[in-house]
Order: C-alpha cells, then sequence, then structure tokens
C-alpha cells in the first residue's frame, strides 16, 4: 500500500478511536473493524520500551507530576495499558536541583528519574502496600506529591525539614502519611543530613524528592559519595522509592549509570558543554551536532539491551530533541539494540511546539524552525548510522483546529508549531500519523495544549492494531540518499563535574575577590561555562570592582566595562557593572579571556605617518616579549597565528613585531580585546553580545556572499575553530 493511502488509513483510526467519531468514507468497515478491535485488545502482554526524559517522558507514561492538579488524576497513561513497561532515562540533564547535586556529588543527572517515579504510581500498588481505602489512598498521593516536588529556597539551611520531610505537607495532610513510608524517609533524609551517615546535602536552591533518591541511590551503593555508583546501587535506590510510594516495580532505567555531560556542537563550530547551554544561549543558529563527554566507558546493562531486542513496541517519547533523546542515541548498545529488533513497532512521537536554543533553527532552512521531517533528518545526521532502523511511525499532533487566540499568545512567547510535513517526512522512509492527541478541556479551561496522557496511549493501542491489521512497517524506504555520521566510541576521559567544582573552588580560594560577591559570581560564571579550563585560571591573581574615579583603562578602543591589567594582574571591572549581575558576569569573562595572553606584549604604538607610512594612512604595532618572559597560556605558535587571524602581519624586518595598517577611517579592535571579547562570544553570546555584530556574518550561507565577505568570513570561522581546538581543546570528531 502507498505511504500516503496507508497513513490515510491510520489518521481514520485514531480519529475514530481518540475522538470517539463514527468512520466515514468508503473505508469505513475496516476502520470500524479495526477501531471495535483497539477497544477490545488486551496489551497485557505486549512488551515496550520507551526512551526519554523531562516533562514529556513523565508526562505520555502517567501524567505530568509537577502539576497542582496530577494527584486528582494520577492513574493514566502508557502505565495503564501496557505492564510490561521499560522506561530507558536519559542521565545527561544538569539544570535547576540536580545540577546543585552535581557539583558536590560523583553521579548522573537525577531529576528526571523523581518526575518518573510519581508519574509511575500505580492504584494497585498503593492498595497493596496501604490497604483499599480510596480516601486514604488519594491522600497518600497528595503527601507524596507535596513531598517529592518541594523546592527549598536559595540558601536555605533548613535540615530539619530534610531529616523529616513529612515537615513539608500541609499539617491536614501528615497524620495520613503511613508509618513504613514516613521511616523511610526520614531515614534516608537524615542519611544526607549533618550528623548522617553520607554526604551531606545542602537543601538550598534543591528538589526535596531529588535529596531523598539521591540518598537512597548512594546508601544502596554504600560509597559515601566518593565514587559514581554503579547500575545495581541506581536501580536498587530507584526500587527502594518505588516500593515506598507504590510506583511500578523495575522499570527504570538509566541509559548508562557513568556520569557525562552533553556537548552541543553549532552550524558556525562553536562547541559548549552542559545541557543547560542551550537554553541559556542564543546562538541565532542551528544545533549541529550532539555528543557526550563521559569519566568513563559509558556501562550499558546487557538486561536492558535484552529487553530493547526482545519488546513489541519501542517508543521515543516527546521531548526536548537534543537535550533528552539525542544523548541516549549517543550510546552505541542501545543503537545496535534498537536496530537489532525487527519485529518491534518503532514510533517517534513529534513535539508541539519548537523549543528555543534547540528546535528553533531549522538546519535546511534557517529562516524557519523546525518541521516534523527536520526532526526525522537530526536523527539521521547525529545518530552514528543514521535514523535507518530506529523508527517506522512519528506520531504528530493535529493542530489544525487550535484558535488563532493560542496559536498568538504561545507565538508571544517564542512557540510555533512544529508541523507535519507529510511528504517530506515519507521520503524519509517514516509513516507520519497525525492525531488529536492533547487535551481539548485543558485548552478550553486554560489554553494550553500539553500531550494527554490518556488519549496518547490510546493512539499508540491504535498503532499497534493498525500495525496488526496492515503492517506499517512493509515496503518503505527513504527516498533520500544518506550520509550518516560513521560509528564512534564515545568519549570517556572528561572529570566528573564534581571534580572539576571541587578543583575550580580551590583555585578560586587562592585568588583575592573585592567585595566577596565577585568571587560567588566568578563561580557560578564558571560552573555555568564549563568548557573554561582550569588551565585558564592560573594568569591573574585578584579580581576587583574599581571605582569610577580610580578608573584608568582608555576608551580609545571600546567601552567595556572589564579588563585584564598584566602590570599587576588583576581582572578590572568597573563600579558601573557592579549592580547588574549578568553584566558583571560579561565582563569578567572578557576580562579572563584577556588574562590568558598574560604578559605578551613588550610594548605597543601607533606608527605616524612622517615615519614611513603612507600620507592618510596609520599603523598599529605591537612587540612580543621573549617566549620565556610571557606567562601566557598560548603557545609560541599558537599565538603568532592568533595574531595572524586578529588582522594582525609579522613584520619581515623582525618575527617578533607584529601590525597592521589602516586608513584614516578605519577602525579595529586590538588582539588583547578581541581575544577576551571572542572568548566571552564563544562560550555564552547572550554575555558576549558585543561580539554577535562581528561574529554574525557566519550566519550567512557562503553562496548569498560576495568575494570580500567570504574571504572576512573565512577569517571568522578560522578565529572559532582556534578557539575550539587551542584555547577550549574541544576533541575533533
Amino acid at each position: 500500500m502507498e505511504p500516503a493511502r496507508l497513513g490515510q488509513y491510520v489518521d481514520k483510526l485514531l480519529e475514530t478511536v481518540i475522538n470517539q467519531t463514527a468512520p466515514r468514507g468508503p473505508d469505513k468497515s475496516l476502520i470500524s473493524g479495526m477501531a471495535d478491535e483497539v477497544y477490545s485488545a488486551d496489551c497485557g502482554a505486549k512488551r515496550v520500551v520507551t526512551f526519554g526524559g523531562g516533562t514529556g517522558l513523565s508526562t505520555v507514561l502517567g501524567g505530568n507530576s509537577q502539576l497542582d492538579d496530577w494527584p486528582e488524576n494520577p492513574y493514566v497513561g502508557l502505565k495503564q495499558e501496557f505492564p510490561l513497561l521499560d522506561v530507558v532515562v536519559c542521565t545527561t540533564d544538569d539544570g535547576g536541583s540536580t545540577g546543585l547535586l552535581l557539583r558536590e556529588l560523583p553521579m548522573i543527572g537525577i531529576g528526571d528519574f523523581r518526575k518518573l517515579l510519581l508519574s509511575l504510581v500505580l492504584r494497585d500498588k498503593l492498595q497493596q502496600l496501604y490497604g483499599s481505602d480510596d480516601v486514604l489512598i488519594r491522600q497518600i498521593i497528595r503527601i507524596i506529591h507535596c513531598i517529592f516536588n518541594h523546592r527549598f529556597p536559595r540558601g536555605s539551611r533548613n535540615y530539619r525539614q530534610v531529616a523529616d520531610p513529612l515537615l513539608v505537607a500541609p499539617g491536614h495532610l501528615r497524620r495520613y502519611c503511613p508509618k513504613p513510608l514516613e521511616r523511610l524517609l526520614s531515614s534516608l533524609g537524615e542519611y544526607i543530613s549533618p550528623g548522617g551517615q553520607g554526604p551531606i546535602i545542602a537543601p538550598g536552591g534543591n528538589c526535596l524528592g531529588n535529596m531523598l533518591l539521591t540518598a537512597a541511590v548512594f546508601k544502596a551503593d554504600g560509597g559515601m559519595g566518593k565514587r559514581p555508583p554503579g547500575s545495581a546501587a541506581i536501580e536498587k535506590g530507584i526500587e527502594t522509592m518505588a516500593g515506598a510510594i507504590g510506583a511500578a516495580s523495575g522499570c527504570l532505567h538509566p541509559a548508562t549509570p557513568t556520569p557525562g555531560q552533553l556537548v552541543l556542537r553549532y552550524s558556525n563550530g562553536v562547541a559548549v558543554r552542559g545541557q543547560k547551554k542551550s537554553a541559556l544561549t542564543r546562538r541565532l543558529l542551528p544545533i549541529d551536532r550532539v555528543s557526550v563527554e563521559y569519566c568513563a566507558m559509558p556501562e550499558v546493562s546487557e538486561r536492558l539491551c535484552a529487553a530493547i531486542r526482545d519488546a513489541d513496541l519501542i517508543l521515543f517519547a516527546p521531548g526536548s530533541l537534543y537535550t533528552s533523546i539525542m544523548p541516549i542515541l549517543q550510546i552505541p548498545p542501545l543503537v545496535q539494540a534498537i536496530r537489532d529488533n525487527r519485529k518491534a513497532l518503532k514510533i517517534l512521537g513529534a513535539n508541539f511546539w519548537v523549543q528555543e536554543g534547540e528546535t528553533d533553527i531549522a538546519r535546511r532552512s534557517r529562516e524557519r524552525g523546525f518541521h516534523v521531517s527536520d526532526l526525522v533528518e537530526a536523527y539521521d545526521h547525529n545518530v552514528a548510522g543514521g535514523s535507518e532502523g530506529l523508527f517506522d511511525v512519528v506520531l504528530s499532533a493535529n493542530l489544525e483546529h487550535i484558535p488563532g487566540d493560542v496559536l498568538r499568545n504561545y507565538a508571544l512567547e517564542g512557540k510555533s508549531p512544529i508541523y507535519l510535513d507529510r511528504n517530506q517526512v515519507e521520503n524519509l522512509g517514516v509513516l507520519p500519523v497525525e492525531a488529536t492527541i492533547y487535551s481539548r478541556e485543558r485548552l478550553h479551561a486554560a489554553s494550553v495544549i500539553h500531550h494527554d496522557p490518556q488519549k496518547f496511549a490510546l493512539a499508540v493501542r491504535a498503532l499497534l492494531t493498525a500495525h496488526r491489521n496492515l503492517n506499517l512497517k512493509s515496503g518503505r524506504t527513504s527516498a533520500k540518499s544518506r550520509t550518516a555520521p560513521a560509528a564512534a566510541a564515545p568519549r570517556a576521559d572528561t572529570p566528573l563535574l564534581c571534580s572539576y567544582y571541587r578543583e575550580m573552588g580551590s583555585i578560586l580560594a587562592e585568588k583575592r575577590f573585592s567585595p566577596r560577591t565577585l568571587g560567588d559570581a566568578m563561580h557560578e560564571m564558571i560552573w555555568e561555562n564549563r568548557d573554561i579550563r582550569m588551565e585558564h585560571l592560573k594568569y591573574f591573581r585578584a579580581a576587583r570592582i574599581i571605582p569610577a574615579s580610580r578608573w584608568t583603562r582608555s576608551k580609545e578602543w571600546d567601552n567595556v566595562l572589564g579588563y585584564y591589567d598584566p602590570a599587576d594582574r588583576v581582572l578590572k571591572i568597573h563600579e558601573q557593572a557592579g549592580s547588574d549581575p549578568e553584566r558583571i558576569r560579561d565582563n569578567l569573562l572578557i576580562a579572563l579571556g584577556e588574562s590568558l595572553l598574560g604578559r605578551y606584549l613588550e610594548s605597543r604604538r601607533w606608527v605616524n605617518p612622517g615615519e614611513g607610512i603612507q600620507w592618510g594612512a596609520r599603523r598599529y604595532e605591537i612587540r612580543l616579549r621573549p617566549e620565556r618572559e610571557r606567562e601566557c597560556f598560548l603557545e609560541d605558535g599558537d599565538l603568532r597565528t592568533y595574531l595572524r587571524l586578529a588582522r594582525m602581519l609579522q613584520s619581515p624586518h623582525d618575527t617578533n613585531t607584529f601590525g597592521i595598517t589602516l586608513n584614516d577611517q578605519e577602525n579595529f579592535i586590538p588582539p588583547g580585546l578581541l581575544f577576551g571579547l571572542l572568548y566571552a562570544w564563544y562560550l555564552n553570546n547572550a554575555y558576549g553580545r558585543i561580539m554577535e555584530y562581528e561574529m554574525s556574518l557566519l550566519r550567512w550561507p557562503p553562496g548569498r556572499l560576495i568575494p570580500y565577505q567570504l574571504e572576512e568570513r573565512a577569517r571568522k570561522q578560522a578565529l572559532v575553530n582556534f578557539f575550539r581546538e587551542i584555547v577550549f581543546r574541544h576533541a575533533e570528531e
């Protein structure tokens, strides 16, 4: 059957089942028969493996457990339809409470497991644990929801609530908490509190559920937070919590227990570490590549791989493309297990909306956000071996009947729909299917569009029925020529994030900051920009806010409010920036970048026209110190390469003299300042805005540029490559 015809059948089936409408048209008897089969089908024997992370995965499994009204209807979603369920979770999250834990402990990102444990709560499990009284069970769910989602304010030292988690619940609910649950939560809270036997975890900014789950994992490991817990300890810790709150047993698995961090590489060659960076930065460019750096070769459970190979259904849950799904598919054994399973129906759940920093710009057409075909192509471009064998069907939301005012409201938040472009998706060898898988009730009540867990689960059931009747895998091959990336071993030599944080703290403790808050800002800035290497911190000895009356930096070149003074090796920030945390970080980054050049200059000067330069022109010259006196991060050859890229040409008469000749109307950025500005821009262009205009040429396709612009673009691309490879030392793919 032709893909278009097959897609029409399946669309009609899903519309009939989900919206409970009567089938129409010449195929109504076939559709009606399949719809009856969906209603009567028993999915209890179907083995399902789902991949993902974040809110999208928890929502389709059992509802978004972070919402205030989740306890009112917790028994929904895939968990109710498919009891033989394995959930493979992304482990590279580094934001929010998870990020705070990663600073202190050698561990994977834990926050998504907390959300999923709640979403996997089952009525029969709770009744087995605590009796069949529905009123009591409802109150227990509210208590669990309250405790797991409680977030301590920044700076909080309330260890009393950590040691006795029931204290965060409203007084009228506490009496409903079963004693075994109360004892378990207290024992875990005490374990990570002062005087406990485990690592002390400060509550400030942390989510209590994340802290308790972390305690359960490290208690199972017995390692006191000195080493990363292995698979057995992580799964035992998860099972401890699941067994206490009535969640599905034995189904939650980390993609790998080996800690790692995400690396995002943009189309201009900039590569930055950290999942949170995709949201913090606005590169105005598409993400080109995703990879993960691990502290060791990523461990993969053979039992999990066997479950993937034996599954009847493999589902990629809706979620952040590059930060929830793609990191899992950077682990070769998991990808191979998916491909080895040729019997399973494989479904890709498409997102509703583009996501700023990730899917707001498409690689194929930079003037728009993602379409569904762009999602498929992103897998093809980033997964070793391409997307072949990863999914058969893409399940997309039918958004054509969404009111215009709702779409406008989302547009004001920077969100636009991910539209289904059927022909392009079919040409990629994937069957496109549309369904109303959002909650119309929530749409009408709150003008928001979220995945409805019950409708999503029903759509999956309908797809299985359609597959049984129509074979959704047959006869479809990609019409495009694939240029899939070759398989490569994951990088496995990156320090643990807690080691990075401790080493950074140890180095900064030897520096002097005036005022002290400048040191706090430096800590946060470096943690947010973990491409900063520890060697980058050795070239300054102090950082100070300088009063305007003592600000001596010339404004001939710029109005930047931060710089490195090689005379006293101090990072100096103008007091004008002192009241704005973002400007402090911005200028600290610029000054830190400048410090990497150290004391590389012996002299600098303007050569006057009367000294041999033709009238109407001027020449700026610098002379390098002898290499042994520079105190410079760059080796001699790298420094000379950088100066050439900064438009400084070596004198034919003196190898240590570099200069640039300018006409009267021409300006340029001196190499020291340029280095600092590029350093800040590369790390986070939200900080280095001053350079965004200068580097914007990289956003233009070469085919649209004239020769002069092409030459300038090539120079700027070489500068990006220099910073990636030499300054930040990102490994080449």
